[in-house]
């Protein structure tokens, strides 16, 4: 797909927290966010809900993606989203990118891992269910 055909990937909240793409891998956004003040925690640390919408977005963007692809929009909702904090995120880069595991119909299943320097070590997971509600084509 090309770049500038990608659908937009940053709601305002993840602009507001300072989240960017980092890079594309295996047709999906790599997001990452900087350990600015704004978004600290304890001291030195980010906060858990500036971790939660990293990986937020990275997974509503993954489904955006793969929406896009298929040359269909949605409006996506949330069902629900469960993180797990594996381990304190400390005021450095934090990277988050998602894996769709089931994209059907109606809803899908979408798992998202957040690191920093070593990929192999999480900070934190979440696992998302979406509601798809696609676009009537016209006419249908």
């Amino acid at each position: 797909m090309a770049e500038q055909a990608r659908p937009d990937l940053l709601s305002n909240y993840a602009r507001s927290l300072g989240i960017e793409v980092a890079e594309f891998e295996d047709g999906m956004p790599v997001f990452w966010v900087s350990g600015i003040d704004a978004i600290e925690g304890r001291p030195g640390h980010f906060h858990g809900g500036a971790t939660s919408g990293l990986m937020e977005t990275a997974g509503y963007a993954a489904l955006r993606v793969a929406l896009s692809e298929a040359g269909e929009e949605a409006q996506l909702k949330p069902i629900n989203i469960t993180v797990q904090f594996l381990a304190a995120a400390k005021k450095a880069p934090l990277f988050a990118k998602a894996r769709i595991t089931k994209l059907g119909r109606r809803s899908a299943n979408v798992t998202v891992e957040a690191w920093q320097d070593q990929r192999d070590r999480p900070r934190a997971s979440a696992v998302m269910n979406v509601m798809i509600q696609r676009a009537v084509p016209e006419g249908a």
